[in-house]
């Protein structure tokens, strides 16, 4: 299996897909890089290389006690970047994975960007402060800290309802699927997604958004119960110059993996890689 290794000596898995404009892919948490599998495959059907790798401290990646901040994370993916020498890349982040290439952007620039797509992403900030009064309280971080810590088995089987709208009506979400968001998040070991919990709610990424300077494509779903639409997405969306702002009407956070959305993103998503 390929890897990486960062510069504290962390090996990041990755796969290597296609060939073509590399589209580089950054889950959300507590998944992993098979979270993105059908629209890996979608734009190497395409004509383009599909690149995704693991996040530190899960999946097939190695699990160090320290560096699970927005910062590492951002400078993990400048090294998978640059050690493959990518260019002209299209960056691709959902939830967390939107917050790490919207930081990677912000520290690092766009010299090796050509666009860059922002799914469900937890920018600018997810916390409710006396400047963003439309976050979530600390309380409900709080509450995920306690289901991690605790019993994060079961607590990540009730994550999956919420994640993909299976708790509302007339959902169409199968068990299969709630059963995958369980065993990826199975594989992130307890202190790299207790200290991610701290990471994706806490980090302001207000003057990274303001530093991207390539196309962007922002797509949030109206019913996301995991990263509500008015502290992100409408944000984001007047904060990034060169943006286009695509709401999904009844779609929850996950829905890249709920049939019912998944085919509306994947022909937004190649629509915009070959714009």
């Amino acid at each position: 299996m390929p890897f990486i290794t960062t510069k504290d000596g962390t090996e990041i898995f990755y796969k290597d897909w296609g060939s073509g404009q590399p589209v580089v892919f950054s889950h959300g948490w507590p998944l992993t890089a098979d979270a993105w599998d059908p629209q890996a495959k979608l734009v190497v059907d395409n004509g383009f290389r599909a690149i995704a790798h693991d996040r530190r401290g899960g999946g097939r990646s190695g699990q160090p006690w320290d560096g699970n901040d927005l910062d590492t994370y951002a400078e993990d993916l400048a090294s998978l970047i640059e050690t493959l020498d990518l260019r002209d890349v299209i960056l691709v982040g959902h939830s967390t994975g939107g917050g790490e290439v919207t930081r990677y952007m912000g520290r690092y620039g766009t010299g090796r960007v050509a666009k860059a797509v922002l799914l469900g992403a937890i920018p600018p900030l997810m916390l409710k402060t006396a400047e963003n009064p439309e976050g979530l309280p600390i309380e409900v971080f709080e509450e995920i800290r306690n289901g991690v810590a605790n019993d994060r088995s079961q607590y990540y089987q009730d994550l999956s309802a919420a994640f993909y709208g299976a708790n509302r009506p007339g959902s169409t979400v199968t068990k299969g699927t709630r059963d995958a968001f369980w065993l990826w998040s199975m594989s992130v070991g307890i202190k790299g997604a207790y200290d991610c919990i701290k990471a994706f709610s806490e980090t302001d990424l207000t003057e990274d958004l303001k530093r991207i300077d390539v196309p962007t494509l922002i797509i949030h779903g109206d019913d996301d119960q995991i990263v509500p639409i008015v502290a992100s997405g409408n944000k984001s969306s007047k904060l990034v110059k060169d943006s286009t702002f695509k709401v999904y009407q009844g779609a929850p956070h996950g829905l890249s993996m709920v049939p019912k959305f998944a085919d509306q993103f994947n022909a937004d998503l190649l629509a915009f890689a070959r714009g």
